[in-house]
């Protein structure tokens, strides 16, 4: 295999970081890892994301708190919010005189999102090139009302992800990923793919066994089953109507 270039490097070596020195991020470094974030690819150049920086410690708690008490929210120096972000594309519609429907279908939630994923990748990346410690945290919706209160978020604007940031206290394990084969499809999609899933869940099992010290093996399927069999974040139709999207709730 060829050499590898520092980007690659950067994503192979890739592991979630929960643990932070109380050590702050220089300015110019955080503004680098934003640069790097806003120069991610977007749907027709409409840039549908827009990032909260918190720093503030009172703020940070409060969203530790409404993310589900998760503690290294609280303890990262910093916390961005990546939120999906039409309220640009308000104004422009409004300055050029057109209507603007976009909210009215339920693709703008897909482009957002799809954009928004992009970024955080950008993000992440650059983060961990500069030799800091990230992990995104899904659990910004789980309150998702009082974080559009908290952080005083428009119409049309509503928060997707978070992502901790800081220098590591620790260096955790990296975790063992699905085979290539049940991911990778070639030019058809390989529905045979339930023998290499049952490979890997023993890679999985030795990973927490070792992260746990022997008290936790909990295999892949049974952490994914058990976490998809019942609904999560409950409030995110009532969070998409009150920001300004049309969309029609399932039934």
């Amino acid at each position: 295999m060829s050499k590898l270039n520092i980007a690659i490097e950067t994503m192979l070596n890739h592991r979630s970081l929960r643990n932070y020195k109380d050590e702050p991020i220089p300015e110019p470094v955080l503004d680098m890892i934003i640069q790097a974030a806003q120069a991610a690819p977007s749907w027709i150049n409409g840039q549908h994301v827009s990032i909260i920086v918190v720093k503030d410690k009172q703020r940070k708690k409060k969203l530790s708190e409404l993310t589900g008490n998760q503690a290294h929210v609280d303890k990262a120096p910093v916390f961005l919010v990546f939120c999906v972000d039409f309220y640009r594309a308000g104004i422009a519609a409004e300055m050029e005189g057109y209507d603007f429907v976009i909210p009215n279908e339920i693709d703008s939630i897909l482009i957002g999102a799809t954009d928004a994923g992009i970024m955080l990748g950008n993000a992440i990346t650059a983060a961990e090139s500069l030799g800091l410690g990230i992990i995104p945290i899904g659990g910004i919706r789980r309150n998702p009302l009082e974080v559009i209160e908290l952080l005083e978020l428009p119409k049309y604007v509503f928060p997707l992800c978070g992502l901790c940031i800081g220098y590591g206290a620790d260096s955790p394990l990296q975790k063992p990923r699905l085979p290539k084969e049940s991911v990778v499809h070639h030019e058809t999609y390989n529905h045979e793919i339930k023998g290499y899933i049952e490979a890997y869940n023993p890679q999985i099992s030795n990973y927490n066994l070792e992260k746990s010290n022997g008290e936790l093996s909990t295999n892949w399927t049974q952490r994914i089953a058990k976490y998809y069999s019942t609904q999560k974040y409950k409030s995110i139709y009532k969070m998409l109507k009150q920001q300004g999207y049309n969309v029609e709730k399932e039934k």
